[in-house]
């Protein structure tokens, strides 16, 4: 049922794009670059690799479970099908070493990904997407937490630059602001579980798999932005190439017994750009006890493959060889 489900999405956006005037790829909207950022997804369909996401945190016990310290190792690929439509698959590598217990590691699930720029405008610095995820459910560890069922997520993502804020405001023109809207539906409402006491009695459960509400935001401020489009102010490489950001990662479960609880994380931290791939570095700061013990860290390397090779990378089956994405 998910494959037929999964095909129907990819040929009917298919057919959509098809018929549509291409907009440019990753990171470009006017004279706004925005780059792939690290917590929240961004809007743009690209060609491109994040390798490695490196994630550490320090997990609070509960009833059922110990402190645990996460250790995440993630990688994504992405690649556009068209100059708006994107695909791309995701996969995470899990350490977890409870205190007291043994340290388990393992793959979560593989997740799927279709992301759909359906608006926008260059002289408002401004895109909107659609996007649908996949976590594809079994394929991952047990010893991990994997869970069995798949969960689908509708999302919207919306990026928008402040460059045609009047000249008054000068220094507020290289602010940008982005974003992602989700619902991430389980494809199993409950998940079966058998218990054994002490006494050998065996207890099934049936735990409540919540719908989510996922959303974040980004705000970030480009030094690039700032020296070429409003005033030079004499910075140096490499602190011309750098965008302070800070992302706002949440999610609110719609039903079961955390119904209306928020956990999530504030990261701020910096990403440098180059011509061919980025760096960046967060924090990783809880907003309240149930989504961590410490402020954690979030590191990523990521490749702009349609610069690198763009002859191989930046092939497209409806657009043929789309190219470069950066004005040299």
């Amino acid at each position: 049922m998910t494959r037929k489900i999964l095909f129907a999405c990819v040929l009917v956006v298919t057919l959509i794009v098809t018929r549509l005037e291409p907009a440019q790829a990753h990171g470009l909207v006017g004279k706004r670059f925005l780059p792939a950022t690290l917590a929240i997804d961004d809007p743009f369909v690209a060609d491109e690799l994040s390798l490695p996401t490196i994630f550490h945190i320090q997990r609070r016990g509960s009833e059922e479970s110990a402190p645990t310290k996460e250790t995440d190792l993630s990688g994504e690929l992405s690649k556009r099908l068209s100059p708006d439509l994107g695909l791309s698959l995701g996969g995470t590598f899990k350490i977890l070493d409870p205190d007291p217990g043994k340290t388990v590691s393992g793959f979560d699930n593989l997740e799927v990904a279709l992301k759909y720029v359906f608006v926008k405008s260059e002289a408002h610095e401004m895109l909107l997407s659609l996007g649908l995820s996949w976590d594809v459910g079994g394929t991952g560890s047990k010893k991990v937490d994997a869970e069995s069922f798949s969960t689908w997520t509708p999302s919207l993502f919306f990026g928008k630059g402040f460059g045609d804020l009047p000249d008054q405001l000068g220094l507020l023109k290289p602010l940008a602001v982005t974003g992602a809207l989700g619902w991430a539906v389980p494809s199993r409402i409950h998940t079966k579980t058998f218990e054994t006491s002490e006494d050998g009695d065996v207890e099934v459960k049936k735990p409540l798999n919540p719908t989510v509400f996922q959303w974040g935001f980004t705000f970030q401020y480009s030094l690039q932005y700032l020296q070429s489009y409003v005033r030079d102010v004499g910075l140096p490489a490499p602190l011309n190439r750098m965008i302070p950001i800070v992302e706002v990662a949440l999610e609110t479960p719609i039903d079961g017994r955390d119904a209306g609880h928020t956990t999530g994380t504030v990261n701020p931290g910096i990403i440098w750009f180059g011509r061919y791939f980025q760096l960046g570095l967060e924090a990783v700061v809880p907003i309240n006890a149930a989504s961590g013990k410490n402020v954690g860290v979030l590191a990523q390397m990521h490749f702009y493959l349609d610069d690198i090779l763009p002859q191989i990378f930046t092939w497209t089956p409806f657009h043929g060889v789309l190219g470069s994405t950066q004005p040299r």
